[in-house]
């Protein structure tokens, strides 16, 4: 969830640290910090609480000098957002920072304080320096003082270390957090993610599960698990697809949805050729008896809409479960099933540790990712990318549209492996498919009609969203993004749930979401959409211009969409959900990209 950077560089690092943490706010905001070994070897350190702003205007007044440096920008998991709190950590001699959660430090902690040390701050990291100030006053250099502490830590971790009077030597570890070591030339670094790296280098190894590494200006030694010397790869990556910029937007988040079209075509166009499909050779869904599909958040609700296509199109059994749930249940799987993973990163914690439950126990395992180089995707028998490219505001827009594009890729391949579909079948629904980029296009124009809509949403206590069939997840999926970006309660609802129970909270202040495209569900939707204007609900209907011809009487308001896309409207129904949230979050002054107690890349349990 963190941010951290680490730099063995030929220039000032404070800059440098400052700039990269700027590329990796969206992983946390809460506090940041910067320590730096000078040129006579003093490790110094200054933080601040909020936004990286606050860092950048304390070292204007308090400078830090040195060559060397560690960075990190925090999401708060043990203690409080306070400077305190904030990392670097330093004791004595040593400073790190860290992503991830240590789960005995509690146990660690207490050593440190029989051994006569007092922990300064109610984080889990500290634990990490104070352990291996004590092992360096027991006359341990520093290479083998974090080895012996890195020997003691349970949990999950990215860590990078910086030495008193070491001002050519960082040692980075990962166990579960991602962690990536950058070659330059006379220059080394380290970061969270490639994204972080781009300015400095293309040459990015990313370590293991396990690994540690030993880092000078020279290079980089990497240890395994088993603290062997291992051969990781080097990679190239693309630093142009690393670029990040608003393009003239005043969010992230309204270029992201903007780009949907152009990037969803992209997604389209790589694994859809003519009227095949391209996907790997191992993909082929004719012997499969059930498919499990998992997620965290937005890409849960991925998986949700894909669930109706996968049993509706190729009649495939489907398990929707979330990932933090997933393992806990210990669910049976069959050896003839499929596990899909769904994850905008490729790190989400708990979606990993599902994957690593369900691998052995299933005939294949399929990671449906963003990044084709992170964690889920290297696990993962078959990784499948989204190819959204990178994805800045933390409440996902252009990543879950991409993410369900393929999965109606893959939904397609299983109907026409299992005979579901013929030749001619399976061409009509591709054609439907590759028509949703130029309908999304046409869709952005519900922009307009949602800005103005923004102040009466935004002046709500709460906002029930409402949908059928694959529309139902697209609901749940419109109320999660309004409750992150303008931190209104939000539900959504199965539209023939609302007599069950929710229709009770109904009355002439509760804004009522319908999401509802003249399909076969149509009637039933509106006469659920007339249960609720019957009791003074106040509605906003979503569907096409046949759609709110039909049943539009009497509803607050309304937004038209394009028609097409077959069954996989649910992909054009996803830009209303973002942009109502977007506008809403605008007119109540909310902080769109980076909202409150989120971050992006969630890393931790």
């Amino acid at each position: 969830m963190c941010g951290i950077i680490g730099i063995l560089g030929n220039h000032e690092v404070s800059p440098q640290l400052v700039e990269a943490l700027k590329r990796l706010e969206y992983r946390g905001y809460d506090s940041a910090g910067v320590a730096t070994v000078d040129a006579d070897g003093k490790l110094s350190r200054r933080r601040a609480v909020g936004k990286l702003v606050n860092l950048s205007d304390r070292l204007v007044h308090e400078p830090l000098a040195g060559h060397a440096g560690i960075g990190h920008t925090r999401w708060a998991t043990h203690g409080a957002a306070t400077e305190a709190n904030a990392h670097p950590h330093k004791r004595g001699p040593v400073a790190v920072v860290h992503n991830g959660i240590i789960e005995n430090f509690r146990e660690l902690r207490d050593e440190v304080i029989a051994l006569g040390m007092t922990p300064e701050s109610e984080t889990d990291t500290e634990t990490v320096a104070l352990l291996t100030a004590w092992h360096m006053s027991q006359g341990l250099g520093p290479v083998q003082a974090a080895r012996e502490t890195l020997a003691r830590l349970h949990g999950a971790f990215a860590l990078a270390f910086l030495f008193e009077g070491e001002g050519n030597l960082m040692i980075a570890a990962r166990k579960g957090s991602p962690l990536a070591v950058g070659t330059g030339d006379g220059e080394m670094f380290i970061g969270s993610d490639a994204v972080a790296l781009a300015p400095f280098t293309d040459r990015i190894t990313y370590l293991e599960d396990g690994d540690h590494a030993v880092i000078t200006r020279a290079g980089a030694e990497i240890f395994d698990a088993e603290g062997l010397p291992a051969n990781r790869e080097i990679q190239q990556i693309d630093v142009g697809a690393t670029r990040i910029d608003k393009g003239g937007f005043r969010h992230f988040m309204a270029k992201e949805i903007a780009e949907q079209p152009v990037v969803l075509g992209d997604a389209l166009n790589h694994y859809i050729k003519g009227d095949r499909i391209v996907l790997p050779d191992a993909i082929d869904f004719r012997d499969v008896d059930r498919l499990t599909l998992v997620g965290c958040g937005t890409a849960f609700y991925a998986g949700y809409v894909a669930r109706y296509w996968f049993e509706t199109l190729a009649g495939i059994p489907c398990d929707l479960d979330v990932a933090s749930e997933f393992r806990y249940r210990e669910p049976p799987l069959s050896p003839k099933s499929w596990a899909m993973f769904v994850s905008q990163s490729g790190e989400t914690a708990d979606t990993l540790a599902a994957l690593h439950y369900a691998r052995d126990k299933v005939a294949k395992t399929v990671g449906v990712v963003n990044v084709g180089t992170s964690a889920i995707a290297r696990d993962a028998d078959i990784a499948l990318p989204t190819l959204a490219g990178i994805e800045v505001g933390v409440a996902s827009s252009k990543a879950f549209t991409c993410q369900l594009a393929v999965l109606a890729v893959l939904a397609l391949k299983a109907a026409h492996d299992r005979g579901r579909l013929d030749d001619a079948g399976l061409a009509a629904h591709l054609a439907d498919l590759r028509a949703i980029p130029g309908l999304l296009n046409q869709a952005l124009a519900v922009s307009d009609g949602c800005r103005k809509l923004a102040g009466w949403l935004s002046e709500a206590q709460d906002v029930l969203y409402l949908g059928r069939g694959s529309f139902y997840p697209v609901a749940l999926e419109g109320a999660l993004k309004l409750k992150e970006l303008s931190y209104i309660h939000a539900e959504g609802y199965a539209s023939g749930e609302l007599k069950h129970g929710p229709i009770a909270l109904i009355d002439r202040n509760v804004p009522v979401v319908v999401v509802a495209p003249r399909d076969a569900l149509f009637e039933k939707t509106v006469s659920n959409m007339q249960e609720v204007m019957a009791r003074h609900g106040q509605v906003l209907l979503i569907s096409d211009v046949e759609g709110i011809e039909a049943g539009g009487d009497g509803v607050h308001a309304s937004l038209a969409m394009p028609q097409g896309g077959g069954s996989f409207q649910p992909i054009l129904y996803a830009v209303p959900m973002q942009y109502l949230a977007y506008h809403t979050a605008v007119a109540k002054g909310t902080d769109v990209d980076q909202p409150r107690n989120l971050a992006k890349s969630v890393t931790v349990e």
